[in-house]
């Protein structure tokens, strides 16, 4: 069975695609000699078979290696006709953790490093009419201090709030057919107040670049220029303006073209802003109601069964009543942000910083590119509607954060997209940064709602959690609590933050009781509730792992659907 099968990019789709999902041969480089074994040689044959896009440790992968795999290969072959090789022949990745190096036909086509974006090599040169043999080496360990992985566990097994490692390919592979003058990349800007959207494109080979927007089918205008290559700048000018708001995706679908090539592409008309201690989408103060999603599946690991799953999880998260999410220490694939577009769901961008350590200069070569490849890869997502590249960036064996490598990351972060906010370092210790936020799992809803009552008063708002010798709040930026609950609901033996309640009453007075007085304070513009699902061990979700609800879902609701202090 081929699981994935749909397309990848949903912003940025042509018709000339190949799926290379399915049966691959494996092999597992316990000695990392693979290289010196000659393994990328086309005639070589591995000894085991891998589902690709799942990850060795899942069981849909059809492996089940939850040991520590610090090199891996991977092989198959494809079909390639004439009619495909008169143009660039393109194999995308949607993620391989972490170091990639490709083979094509044997002969080396070009390495990657970062174990969450998406990358690309023009094999044109390397390809030949009919067969042809991919063979893919990922290195990845997870222990080095200079490689970020997440919620990755360093140890054998789980524990605490870290889970199963993945390793390798864990999201689609394909290869693309193009033209020889094409579209490279596009960066959408929208502006509502004059209802256009302006597109910088970069292109490759001389030509005519015509965008065309629709709203339902009908035309809503169209720009077009005559370029030589390069970058190049268009604006439509949209005949009707239908806003994308939180909880309805109201999608324009873009047509883009050059030469003979053609993209399907779509844009959300928004903007965002922070006025005082407001945050603003369309000019309006919208409470945010986000839920922590860390992206885990009990079959797939990093890497959903389905692309209905993905978009089953966002569907959850709102009956709940929650209107967005953190992404949490993981870059999301493309398809669960194309699900977020369309449902109007708000997120969170973050990266995978934990196994970093941040103690050290040298540790922005580690972070910086990926990240910036990743503002690159989903700026176009109206979903998005802030950047967190760092997470709790706690001490390590007693050395402090290097403050110089997180200020540049968020200013690194601004220059490259400045219409959105960026939290340096989510929880602590903040550097520079436009919101403040906090984590606080305070299980007492009195004693958590005295913490942020004397929140406008900077002279006072000096509680445990501010970590006040590290941090200061002025009181004047946009503030929220970007991780709160945690409250443990189990039937197994598990993890969770606090004593668990004793009965579901005392659970749902508790989430009450906390939530409301977010929902209350007039100086917060939102919330994030720790968790969606559990997470292996980890167990505070309001679903299980397998994703059922613990309770109902009406009651989390009715307790988070009414208006907040800060909201319009």
């Amino acid at each position: 069975m081929i699981y994935r099968t749909e397309h990848p990019k949903p912003q940025f789709m042509r018709e000339n695609w190949l799926n290379l999902n399915g049966e691959w041969q494996f092999e597992i480089d316990n000695g990392n000699s693979g290289a010196e074994r000659k393994l990328f040689e086309a005639s070589q044959e591995f000894s085991q078979k891998i589902n690709v896009p799942f990850c060795p440790e899942s069981k849909l992968s059809g492996v089940e290696n939850v040991d520590f795999m610090n090199s891996v290969w991977y092989k198959r072959e494809f079909e390639i006709t004439k009619k495909q090789l008169e143009g660039r022949v393109v194999l995308h990745f949607g993620a391989v953790d972490y170091k990639t190096t490709v083979y094509i036909n044997g002969n080396k086509c070009g390495s990657h490093k970062g174990g969450y974006v998406s990358f690309s090599f023009d094999i044109t040169d390397y390809a030949v009419l009919g067969k042809n043999t991919v063979t893919v080496h990922a290195e990845d360990d997870t222990r080095s201090r200079m490689i970020p992985s997440g919620k990755q566990s360093e140890k054998y097994s789980s524990w605490g709030c870290y889970y199963t490692r993945t390793t390798g390919i864990w999201q689609t592979v394909w290869l693309e057919f193009l033209p020889e003058a094409h579209i490279k990349s596009v960066k959408y800007v929208t502006d509502i107040n004059n209802a256009t959207i302006n597109i910088n494109a970069v292109l490759c080979g001389s030509g005519t670049f015509i965008a065309a927007a629709f709203y339902d089918g009908v035309s809503m205008g169209k720009a077009q220029t005559v370029s030589g290559g390069g970058n190049v700048n268009i604006t439509i000018n949209l005949d009707e303006k239908h806003l994308w708001e939180v909880g309805n995706g109201r999608l324009y679908d873009l047509v883009l073209t050059f030469g003979e090539d053609r993209v399907q592409s779509y844009f959300g008309l928004r903007d965002i802003r922070l006025d005082g201690k407001k945050f603003l989408i369309n000019g309006k103060s919208v409470f945010q109601r986000l839920v922590l999603d860390q992206g885990f599946y009990p079959d797939g690991i990093y890497t959903a069964p389905s692309d209905q799953e993905l978009c089953a999880d966002i569907k959850r998260s709102q009956a709940l009543g929650f209107n967005g999410a953190r992404l949490h220490e993981k870059v999301f694939e493309e398809r669960f942000l194309y699900h977020c577009d369309k449902l109007g769901y708000i997120v969170w961008g973050e990266y995978p910083n934990w196994g970093l350590d941040h103690s050290y200069a040298d540790s922005i070569y580690a972070i910086l590119p990926e990240w910036l490849e990743e503002i690159e890869r989903d700026f176009n997502h109206p979903s998005i509607i802030g950047w967190c590249p760092l997470n709790e960036t706690w001490d390590q064996n007693g050395r402090k954060q290097y403050d110089e490598m997180l200020a540049l990351v968020y200013k690194a972060t601004k220059a490259v997209d400045s219409t959105r906010p960026c939290i340096d370092t989510s929880g602590n210790y903040h550097v520079v940064t436009d919101i403040y936020d906090l984590h606080d799992y305070e299980q007492n809803p009195e004693i958590f709602a005295s913490h942020y009552e004397p929140l406008g008063n900077s002279n006072v708002f000096d509680f445990f959690s501010a970590f006040k010798d590290r941090q200061r709040y002025d009181g004047k930026m946009p503030f929220f609590v970007s991780e709160y609950g945690g409250i443990g609901w189990s039937v197994n033996e598990g993890w969770s933050y606090g004593n668990a309640p004793k009965s579901a009453e005392e659970f749902i007075e508790r989430f009450k009781g906390l939530t409301d007085a977010l929902l209350d304070n007039e100086n917060m513009f939102g919330f994030c509730y720790t968790q969606l699902t559990d997470v292996e061990q980890e167990q505070n979700g309001l679903y299980t792992y397998d994703r059922k609800p613990k309770f109902d879902t009406e009651i989390f609701k009715n307790i988070l659907s009414r208006k907040a202090a800060v909201e319009d």
